[in-house]
């Protein structure tokens, strides 16, 4: 099977996991069936397992390219947005869902901001894709035998040799977990991620805040994203968290897309305005629920609507630059896509008949060589 292939079917599994989220737990506050948490860990072990092995699939089969590379972070971009989803599903996090996918994607855009500037993609010992993802799917399989229930109870409930902390309000265990995945795992890698990068900026004389720049449409997305929930006035984070995380999500996907794009091409460094597009549409939805603010919670446009339209452009912004790149990219390799190409196959079976013709040609050359010695020997 071809390696972007694998990454694509891999990258489905949590497609299904968030449909199925979707399906039985529609603003994600409510126990969806035993059965779905297990579908849940069965389907994010399979997704993880198909990641890691595309690569190998490229190596193995030569088909390795900036294609591969550019195909297969994307997915992974996208991975973050669904995969909260479907935790969310399983923790009964209702609006907390989008802090799960803001923990999940600051320590990812900041590994790409990383990759840029290092051109190497340094993981810690414990780290996401490895360690996290299981860390996940260990947790869906502990709530198909607890119940989605246990995360949402005070965390003194839940987890009985902890009731003796005192001074501490009621906490759900969900909240307790984003605490500590924040402290004990965000921080210290956004630590890590911008003292690498000030190593090779202070080693090559550049601008620190050059370099920083490049951080200010993420930055951007979520503030842009967090003012607009605040002020709405039908509460999107709780009511719609599906729309309201899949449309960030895929937006995210374009911010990502872009920088691994700039990184492939070799840009120069420093903020990509184009990165800003993402961003377009959010001037538009905080200045919609700033009028129900000021008009009796009426907006201009109704803000469900708003919210679809913020998808459908996030949506088709991130399937108009993938499809771009990939149709840019595979014309000036001569590679494609969903196969091992036949333009590869063709020049390798090329070189295997040339091969082929050579080595007869030298043992033609060399029994013809014989029966000359031994003619004029006798």
């Amino acid at each position: 099977m071809p390696p972007n292939m694998i990454t694509l079917t891999g990258f489905t599994f949590l497609l299904i996991s968030a449909l199925l989220g979707y399906i039985y737990s529609p603003r994600l506050d409510t126990a969806p069936p035993r059965w779905v948490h297990l579908a849940h860990g069965l389907l994010l072990f399979l997704y993880q397992t198909f990641d890691a092995v595309d690569g190998k699939q490229a190596r193995r089969t030569n088909s390795s390219s900036p294609l591969g590379e550019l195909f297969d972070h994307g997915c992974d971009a996208l991975a973050c947005a669904f995969e909260a989803l479907a935790f969310g599903s399983s923790i009964m996090c209702g609006r907390y869902t989008f802090f799960f996918w803001v923990i999940a994607a600051v320590p990812f855009y900041l590994a790409t901001w990383e990759h840029f500037f290092t051109n190497t993609l340094i993981l810690p010992v414990i780290n996401g894709p490895t360690e996290g993802l299981m860390l996940i799917y260990v947790c869906h399989f502990f709530t198909f035998l607890t119940g989605a229930e246990w995360w949402a109870q005070d965390f003194r409930k839940s987890i009985p040799f902890l009731s003796w902390i005192p001074f501490v309000p009621e906490i759900p265990v969900y909240g307790v977990v984003m605490i500590f995945m924040t402290l004990f795992a965000v921080i210290p890698t956004i630590a890590s991620n911008i003292g690498n990068v000030q190593k090779v900026v202070a080693s090559k004389k550049g601008n620190m805040l050059s370099a920083l720049a490049m951080l200010l449409p993420f930055n951007a997305l979520l503030a842009g994203v967090g003012i607009w929930a605040y002020l709405s006035p039908s509460d999107i984070m709780k009511n719609y968290p599906h729309l309201l995380v899949v449309g960030t999500g895929f937006a995210f996907g374009f911010l990502v897309g872009r920088m691994i794009l700039a990184h492939l091409c070799d840009e120069p460094k420093g903020l990509k305005t184009g990165m800003c597009m993402s961003l377009v549409f959010l001037p538009f939805a905080i200045a919609n629920a700033l009028t129900a603010k000021l008009n009796e919670g009426l907006p201009l446009v109704d803000e469900p609507l708003v919210l679809l339209l913020y998808c459908a452009y996030t949506v088709g912004l991130y399937l108009h630059f993938a499809t771009s790149v990939i149709h840019e990219i595979k014309n000036a390799l001569g590679i494609y896509c969903f196969r091992i190409t036949r333009k590869e196959a063709y020049r390798k079976s090329h070189i295997i008949f040339g091969h082929w013709l050579f080595n007869l040609f030298l043992i033609h050359t060399l029994i013809n060589a014989t029966s000359d010695f031994f003619f004029f020997s006798f």
